[in-house]
């Protein structure tokens, strides 16, 4: 079979993670994937900020936890040591489908590459408030940016099975 189309089948949301840090090259390769997703018009509105940085890893989780109520202790991220944070510039008419055609490349890429990933919500409403502001400010990100989500990355410390897909999906029309 294909190897793009293996990917696609074979790939599964991790929830679960080892605490080893992913290799920087398997990073950049990942990362690279999510640059050449398409993007309405060939505009490349989205931009890819990859957290490494434990401390600043460990502050976003528990902001996520707030935004989300989850109770103290609880890790939003599931241990993955790496987040890259995808955002998508407003002012294109196509910001939602750029950066969730970015997220979904860097999960394909992850696991081609044997890294686990999930994408996680809420990052929409973490890069509204005005920290998050300041902090993309202070790396020079400014303008009408928005978080469309976080892809965790990680060594798997599970192994999920895969769901049955769910049948009437698909309507021809000849």
């Amino acid at each position: 079979m294909n190897t793009v189309l293996e990917a696609i089948k074979n790939r599964r949301s991790i929830r679960k993670y080892k605490p080893d840090m992913v290799e920087q090259d398997k990073i950049d390769k990942i990362v690279e994937a999510g640059l050449y997703a398409a993007s309405g018009m060939n505009r490349q509105a989205t931009k890819i900020i990859v957290i490494k940085n434990k401390e600043l890893r460990d502050k976003m989780s528990a902001e996520k936890r707030k935004i989300d109520g989850w109770q103290d202790g609880l890790d939003p991220f599931y241990g993955a040591p790496v987040v890259l944070v995808v955002l998508a510039n407003t002012e294109q008419v196509t910001y939602i489908e750029d950066g969730s055609l970015v997220m979904g490349n860097l999960m394909l890429a992850a696991h081609a590459l044997g890294v686990g990933s999930c994408w996680i919500h809420r990052a929409k409403e973490a890069f509204d408030l005005p920290e998050y502001k300041k902090f993309l400010e202070s790396l020079g990100i400014t303008g009408n940016w928005v978080g469309i989500g976080y892809c965790i990355l990680g060594y798997t410390d599970e192994e999920p099975v895969a769901q049955p897909r769910k049948p009437n999906r698909v309507y021809v029309v000849d």
